[in-house]
């Protein structure tokens, strides 16, 4: 195929998707989208919907989202360039650079290293948003109170998502830079990427088109999200505002040899290709964990992705090196994740002609089934798996603490059915979770310990 007739089918494709964009943000009742697609050189972007339904502005390419998670992928970027530097060790204990680390565990305490940050293996409570203010000292006041969280397995043995070993690597960041977190990440990635409209505070995005997060589930119209920003705690973990064309400057730079758009170099080839290495394996259709990058095979081909979501904003952000392929997508409502799953999964099809076969489900006795039922709980949320009928329930039950640890309950309890794919394996068969995995997770003696859906594991609670 030609070079023009390739840009053509492009803009064909972008055309498509766009239209499967605005079906779903009515179905789903998500005010707005942005879309960037970028195809062996060629960059598409698109804005769909408004920022807010209260104070409506059309959504453009330049709209800042809030991307959650999606931070994390950049706050693991600012600590390679400086593991290339010689000034940090993925492999070296944390109190290399924090002396006086304490955690609940004296044992993870002293040999936690980086690389069980960025894998999700350090084992404690992972949830925990406390607000510690807006000063300098921010990270450090909240590093101060991780040895409140309860170690829930042995360092290392469990991957389990954790929001709270980003403060940590956020507050190495710090401490190694002597910068503020934020001033770190913008001189060590934004800045030299030309992610210039990028912003962690709210005072810098009130001056630029902002989206505001909404709350769609279980209402008949979406309702504004408040309050709007993250405590200054969590931004290593999920505090960054983007637009749609400053992602894709992010993913031609994780897509190329490790320079920015001038030429310079931030990393080598050899950096980016360690963190998107295989470190630890994953589960429930994510293979293993990179440095902060989820890795799974469609095929033979490598999908490299991450995604976010604060307080009613989500973000879908996935790249294929090997086909020079990525894309990022970005909403303001709590049910944007739906929306990402939809049309993520279009994209890989049409562009790209990869696609996961779907699992069969299995048939299982009641008495097997039986072995799931239980009640599973973290610090924000509980999942109360039941038999009814010869078939697996799901009810998840919102216990507060997010976007603040105080924060009461903002979405009702999700009721769905769950469908078993293999031992200990099932899918969710039901809107608002449907697709989502889970696996049900057995102790040394046999016992299931464990239900990690998603990326979580909830440890089972006691009757």
């Amino acid at each position: 195929m030609g070079q023009l007739e390739t840009a053509a089918n492009n803009e064909t494709l972008f055309a498509q998707l766009g239209e499967l964009i605005r079906q779903e943000m009515e179905r789903l009742h998500v005010p707005g989208v942005a879309v960037g697609v970028y195809t062996a050189g060629q960059e598409s972007l698109a804005g769909f919907g408004v920022t807010s339904v209260d104070h409506p502005l059309l959504v453009d390419a330049d709209t800042l989202f809030q991307i959650g998670s999606t931070t994390k992928t950049i706050t693991a970027t600012a600590v390679m360039r400086l593991v290339e530097a010689g000034k940090l060790d993925l492999e070296a204990p944390l109190r290399t650079y924090l002396p006086h680390l304490r955690l609940s565990s004296e044992e993870t305490a002293a040999h936690v290293t980086l690389r069980h940050l960025f894998t999700h293996t350090g084992g404690w409570e992972g949830d925990y948003f406390a607000d510690t203010g807006r000063g300098a000292d921010a990270l450090a006041l909240v590093v101060d109170t991780l040895a409140e969280l309860p170690q829930i397995t042995p360092l290392g043995a469990l991957w389990s998502y954790n929001n709270a070993g980003y403060y940590l690597a956020g507050r190495v960041l710090e401490v190694v830079t002597g910068q503020e977190y934020e001033a770190a990440v913008k001189s060590l990635v934004l800045e030299p990427l030309g992610m210039t409209r990028s912003v962690f505070f709210a005072e810098e995005a009130i001056t630029e088109r902002v989206a505001i997060g909404h709350q769609s589930l279980g209402k008949e119209q979406p309702t504004i999200a408040r309050p709007w920003a993250l405590s200054r705690a969590a931004h290593a973990a999920g505090g960054l505002s983007s637009s749609a064309r400053d992602q894709l400057r992010y993913l031609r730079f994780h897509l190329g040899e490790g320079t920015a758009a001038d030429g310079t170099r931030l990393l080598s080839h050899a950096s980016l290709q360690r963190m998107r290495s295989p470190l630890v394996s994953a589960g429930n259709g994510i293979e293993a964990m990179g440095v902060s990058w989820m890795l799974r095979h469609l095929g033979e081909t490598l999908l490299v992705s991450h995604g976010g979501a604060t307080h009613g904003q989500l973000s879908a952000f996935l790249f294929v090196p090997e086909r020079q392929w990525g894309m990022t997508v970005l909403t303001n409502a709590d049910r944007g994740g739906e929306l990402h799953q939809i049309v993520t999964k279009w994209a890989l099809k049409h562009y790209l002609q990869l696609e996961e076969p779907e699992e069969l489900l299995l048939d299982l006795p009641e008495e097997q089934l039986a072995a799931f039922a239980g009640r599973y709980s973290s610090s924000v949320e509980v999942l109360e798996v039941s038999v009814q009928d010869g078939r697996l329930l799901l009810r998840a039950i919102d216990k507060g603490g997010f976007p603040h640890k105080d924060s009461p309950p903002h979405s009702p309890p999700i009721e769905v059915a769950l469908g078993a794919t293999g031992p200990g394996r099932v899918r969710v068969l039901d809107e608002p979770l449907k697709g989502a995995k889970g696996e049900f997770l057995r102790e040394g003696g046999g016992k299931i310990g464990w239900f990690r859906l998603g990326v979580r594991a909830y440890p089972r609670q006691e009757d």
